[in-house]
């Protein structure tokens, strides 16, 4: 058990990724567009998605609720799901998700 490393996910609220802030990640697998092989080991991998963040934070002062906390495949911190009192819509925000959850 030396070295041994494993992922914590005791701070996540739901397992499945809310469906209309997901967007296909175009991969290329190191092909240009004649299809032939330009940069060398790459392809393969898990087919992942995109999740649309508001890096913007475009609401500011808008009083917002902490849905849920998610897993990113693309990213190393985790997101959240924030409900806003005005908008409809909901946003993700990467900014300390775990910071901004109610405990």
């Amino acid at each position: 058990m030396r070295f041994k490393t494993s992922l914590v996910n005791d701070d996540l609220t739901t397992d499945t990724p809310h469906k209309p802030l997901l967007a296909v990640k175009q991969r290329t697998g190191g092909r240009r567009n004649k299809g032939d092989l330009t940069i060398r080991h790459q392809g393969g991998g898990h087919k992942q998605k995109l999740r649309l963040i508001d890096f913007k934070r475009e609401k500011y002062g808008v009083p917002g609720r902490v849905a849920t906390i998610e897993y990113d495949p693309n990213r190393s911190s985790r997101i959240a799901l924030v409900h806003y009192a005005t908008a409809r819509s909901a946003t993700f925000c990467s900014r300390s998700a775990s910071r901004l959850a109610p405990r």
